[in-house]
């Protein structure tokens, strides 16, 4: 790291190495965890949050908003679950140019399966963690995603000719 860092402070770079490792440490769990059904991590997000909405679904932009991605790769993820039989498109009953995803039985049915393996599977990588611990790892976590939507809007409203402030 000190290399990298061109010997200024790695602390902040260490801690950075050590979230993606534990990220994609968590992520081949999941993947073990889905039995060889393929289910990418974005589609698996989308699977659990149709299966908490109402009965008429969620709207492309409203699962594109919620998984802070584009409404196209919400499309191709929904696209992958519809073929798999997991999720169906249904019109959108007060604006027929809309169209909705919703979860279908077979789409619960294999969310069910997954979530028992899946818990077993985070218990087992949390061993050791007390639950005050848990909880303030989840709180760091979620200040450091905080942290990255703030410095992307920042970003995204600097434009390159203008220095800045």
């Amino acid at each position: 790291m000190r290399a990298f860092a061109a010997g200024g402070a790695t602390l902040a770079l260490e801690a950075a190495a050590a979230v993606r490792s534990a990220s994609q440490a968590i992520d081949r769990l999941r993947s073990h965890g889905a039995g060889g059904r393929g289910l990418s991590a974005g589609a698996l997000d989308l699977l659990a949050r149709l299966s908490t909405a109402s009965g008429e679904g969620l709207s492309i932009g409203e699962l594109a908003r919620a998984a802070d991605v584009s409404s196209r790769n919400v499309t191709g993820l929904v696209d992958t679950l519809a073929r798999d039989g997991l999720v169906q498109r249904v019109q959108d009953q007060r604006d027929r140019r809309s169209v909705r995803a919703r979860i279908t039985p077979a789409g619960q049915d294999w969310l069910e399966a997954f979530r028992q393996p899946t818990q077993r599977a985070m218990s087992a990588i949390f061993q050791g963690f007390s639950a005050d611990e848990l909880a303030q790892f989840r709180h760091m976590c979620l200040r450091l995603v905080d942290n990255q939507h703030r410095t992307e809007q920042y970003l995204n409203n600097v434009r390159p000719d203008q220095p800045a402030s």
